[in-house]
């Protein structure tokens, strides 16, 4: 399907945060590059409103997420916006609020998770028409069962090919770049592998802190909030086969293939880290006590720093650890993924031995560094250290405002498949049993530190 069939935009959920923060930007980002034209949006949500009273609280979130985007194409979104009073949950709610949309609509499920099997069957007993798409944000599930459970009723509703399992990081322009990277070059490549590769870090460490999301952070924590999705997805992008061709088949398959190899940590006090932080300042910012923070219940155990390491199973990264990490409240954003290769085998110059090469991969900025080991200006016989790094232009479209150009065009390239949903919850809820069984301390760190000890 082309963005020339008939769409409509269907925001369930649509006076939410997340639809404040990132879908109306989005689709103001999309108006304003002229990739919308025709395209109507509905807002269904709870909240007792006429189509004034939503175009006047959608006109207040875009001055304050879209800056970016100029006043006149933010007012063309204002103007084209619907909203329906209605229970997501009900199919009759449901039937009434599609009925006001005309061609074949995007029905993004922006909705906590844990009303996603209601909506979904809502949605199975209107029916959609042919050429709908439905967009699910993660976390997809609440565990494996609830994936299944998920899965069952997305595929009584569409086919697959027109379900779109949301992960913006596959938006990012450098997760995006590792395709062209490696399999539009001949120099990465064959160095992408075992036998040349040491180990890989993927981090996605953030200085903010809870910033009143306590009502959904506090019942999910780091762990499914960023590892059992995000950075397992930018895992699969980087580990994965050559694709027969960059489209939606071929990229689903060859991640589900990396997912289904990938083995959980086997000694979890050793290869797992759970911790949440304290009091602190971060950059001069004092911070509270995560546990003091208004809505959080401390005995809830809620983890805001999760790491584990995992290994692959293939040909390509038999013995290679993969370490993943992300936490709240530390000293430093660093947000990269790290490809540290393995030593020289033999070292004919002097002295020690210099670092072995690395290739960082940077989101947010984005750019790409590769540091390497060169004679010396002042001593040829000398090596130094020296990066060649690019800093990447921004894009004209945000993360999610290409997500939502995708869903309108009908291409399920960037989303995440129902094989790696499910596997992604596999991989995880070992080191969720474990936590939850306390196998593994909870450890506390100081807001603005680089994160708990690893190990006493």
């Amino acid at each position: 399907m082309t963005q020339a069939t008939s769409r409509s935009f269907v925001i369930l959920g649509g006076t939410g945060d997340l639809s404040g923060r990132l879908l109306l930007p989005g689709v103001a980002e999309l108006v304003d590059a002229g990739l919308l034209e025709g395209v109507d949006v509905l807002a269904v949500s709870q909240e007792d409103w006429s189509d004034g009273e939503y175009r006047d609280w959608a006109r207040d979130r875009l001055a304050e997420h879209a800056g970016h985007v100029p006043e006149a194409s933010r007012e063309r979104v204002v103007e084209r916006l619907g909203y329906r009073h209605g229970d997501v949950t009900l199919s009759a709610d449901l039937r009434s609020a599609l009925a006001r949309v005309e061609g074949a609509p995007v029905v993004y499920l922006a909705l906590p998770n844990t009303v996603f099997l209601p909506t979904l069957e809502a949605l199975t007993e209107v029916g959609l028409p042919d050429g709908a798409v439905v967009a699910v944000e993660k976390p997809f599930g609440r565990n494996l069962a609830d994936a299944r459970r998920l899965n069952a009723v997305l595929h009584r509703l569409l086919p697959e090919e027109s379900i779109f399992r949301t992960d913006h990081f596959l938006g990012m322009q450098t997760v995006l770049n590792i395709l062209g990277l490696r399999f539009a070059n001949r120099v990465f490549e064959p160095l992408w592998n075992a036998t040349h590769i040491e180990r890989v870090d993927i981090v996605f460490d953030e200085t903010i802190g809870l910033e009143g999301r306590a009502g959904y952070y506090d019942t999910a924590g780091a762990l499914k909030d960023m590892l059992q999705n995000h950075l397992l997805q930018m895992l699969a992008v980087v580990a994965m086969e050559p694709p027969a061709a960059v489209d939606a088949r071929s990229l689903a398959a060859r991640k589900a293939d990396v997912l289904r190899a990938v083995r959980p940590p086997e000694d979890m006090q050793r290869d797992t880290v759970r911790g949440r932080y304290t009091a602190g300042a971060v950059r001069g910012r004092p911070l509270p006590d995560y546990a003091a923070e208004d809505g959080v219940e401390p005995d809830r155990g809620t983890e805001t720093y999760a790491e584990y390491t995992v290994g692959i199973d293939n040909w390509r990264w038999a013995g290679v650890p993969f370490r993943l990490r992300s936490g709240k409240a530390l000293g430093a954003d660093r947000h990269e993924i790290v490809l540290r290769f393995k030593p020289v085998p033999h070292m004919a110059f002097g002295g020690e031995a210099p670092e072995p090469d690395v290739l960082r991969l940077r989101l947010d900025p984005d750019g790409i560094a590769l540091e390497i080991n060169l004679n010396g200006a002042g001593d040829p016989f000398e090596i130094e250290r020296r990066s060649l790094d690019i800093a990447l232009p921004p894009t004209r479209l945000s993360a999610y405002g290409l997500l939502l150009k995708e869903m309108l065009d009908g291409n399920a390239a960037l989303s995440i498949s129902d094989v790696e949903a499910e596997e992604s919850w596999r991989i995880v809820e070992p080191i969720l049993a474990a936590w939850q069984a306390g196998d593994v301390p909870l450890r506390e760190y100081p807001a603005g530190s680089d994160g708990p000890t690893r190990h006493p």
